[in-house]
């Protein structure tokens, strides 16, 4: 690893992990084998990260944030505190004979954060979901099916109530169009 690479003493980080440079790592954060955290990327305090969990370049991912196998994170992804991506369809602790489950008794339902897009302090993405670019999920957010680049969803579970500028400001529709108040830019159609 780089020197360029912060690590808290009290972090579980995988000798499997690629850690980009730049990245700082906080205290009891737990990162599995063959993660891959892009570069200049900030995992905050008690934030687990599954095995196989890919995140892109400057990401953050604040405390106690939970990130399981099957999730994909692109570059400049917000990922807010206690904020959870699951991975199981049909989650049960045993089989139908009462045998506990193993790795062979589950299908992983996979996630994607497209770029730049920011999940809300404790939303839940549950598996099987795309969150599009730029899009806003709102803390305490269900999301149940794809939010649409610049989407922004709200409640349980999460519907679609409007759109966000790159920026994080709510787009106002005005003669048809879906326009930023703070710095005018426009949308194209999301239909």
């Amino acid at each position: 690893m780089s020197a360029n690479i912060r690590i808290h003493p009290t972090a579980e980080v995988s000798p499997r992990a690629h850690i980009g440079d730049g990245c700082r790592i906080w205290n009891n954060v737990h990162i599995r084998e063959d993660v891959t955290l892009g570069r200049n990327c900030i995992v905050g305090k008690d934030a687990y990260i599954d095995f196989g969990v890919s995140v892109g370049d400057n990401c953050k991912i604040q405390n106690s944030a939970l990130l399981y196998h099957g999730a994909t994170l692109e570059d400049g992804v917000f990922i807010g505190p206690r904020a959870c991506l699951t991975n199981d369809v049909r989650p049960r602790a045993i089989n139908r004979d009462g045998s506990l489950k193993g790795n062979d008794d589950w299908e992983v339902g996979k996630i994607l954060i497209r770029h730049g897009a920011a999940i809300g302090a404790g939303a839940l993405v549950l598996p099987n979901v795309t969150v599009g670019r730029w899009a806003m999920v709102a803390a305490g957010a269900v999301v149940t099916r794809d939010v649409p680049d610049h989407g922004l969803v709200v409640g349980m579970p999460a519907r679609l109530t409007g759109y966000v500028c790159a920026d994080g400001t709510k787009l106002q529709q005005v003669d048809g169009q879906w326009r930023c108040p703070a710095c005018g830019w426009v949308m194209p159609d999301p239909t």
